[in-house]
């Protein structure tokens, strides 16, 4: 029986830097009523605040909701308010570096950038971040600049050897992620598991980047059943199909019962 699950948040409960929307809103909370749920990003506090916390009614189900910012290096539970148990952050010295050489290996790769949204690189405590386009910019612009990685792709090729004491994972859809060594996806699941005492069996995973690479892949990687996604509209269907079997008390293969949705 499963008995958490958990989300990617960009890209599969809602587009890149935006809100959930009504119908994933109700989805997700019918879904707490029977089930503890996780959501991982690499996106920072404020960003969960705005895109998913605000659109879920403030209600006791939201006990059975962790949120876990910057890839799990950040861990916040729901008791009448929102409380955080930990956070890892950077020393300043490790910050200066990875700023560094985040802006070489950018203007290495050569990628020319007509025009940015806001900051390029963000600093979020736990993980620096940088986004080609800028934190602010518009969701159009943002998916056709690397719809196949492959501008980012290069760009980490060129900074993984500058920074080999750090982590390097490809996020959201312009963005580059670097953690403390060993922090992705997986570190956060480990922390689920630890902090909420659920077994990695018992536990679902669902993104849109499970691929080689991917943000999420290390979710997979970590042992946990896994569920690709392309969208929101296809999480949608996932929740449904979770809610029903979970809801009547059934055991289900999820991978087989869900081939049709996704």
């Amino acid at each position: 029986m499963k008995k958490l699950i958990v989300f990617d948040l960009d890209g599969t409960l809602a587009k890149s830097k935006s809100a959930l929307d009504p119908e994933m809103s109700t989805l997700l909370h019918d879904l707490l009523e029977v089930v503890k749920v996780a959501v991982i990003s690499g996106g920072d506090w404020p960003q969960f605040e705005k895109q998913l916390l605000s659109h879920l009614p403030d209600d006791q189900n939201l006990a059975n909701l962790s949120v876990l910012p910057t890839c799990g290096t950040k861990f916040f539970r729901y008791s009448g308010n929102w409380t955080k148990v930990y956070s890892e952050d950077f020393t300043a010295d490790e910050k200066r570096k990875i700023i560094d050489s985040l802006n070489k290996a950018f203007q290495v790769a050569g990628f020319k950038v007509e025009r940015v949204w806001g900051e390029v690189i963000e600093d979020r405590g736990s993980q620096i971040t940088l986004s080609a386009l800028g934190q602010q910019a518009p969701l159009a612009e943002k998916e056709k600049w690397d719809p196949s990685f492959a501008k980012r792709k290069k760009i980490k090729a060129i900074l993984d050897p500058l920074i080999p004491g750090f982590s390097v994972r490809l996020g959201g859809t312009t963005s580059i992620d670097v953690t403390k060594p060993g922090i992705d996806k997986a570190y956060g699941i480990g922390k689920l598991r630890d902090i909420l005492g659920v077994s990695l069996k018992e536990m679902i995973y669902i993104g849109d980047a499970l691929f080689p690479g991917g943000n999420d892949y290390p979710a997979e990687q970590a042992g946990v059943t896994s569920i690709p996604v392309r969208g929101p509209e296809d999480t949608k269907r996932v929740i449904e199909a979770i809610t029903a079997c979970l809801g009547g008390g059934q055991q289900a293969d999820f991978r087989a019962g869900l081939n049709d949705g996704i």
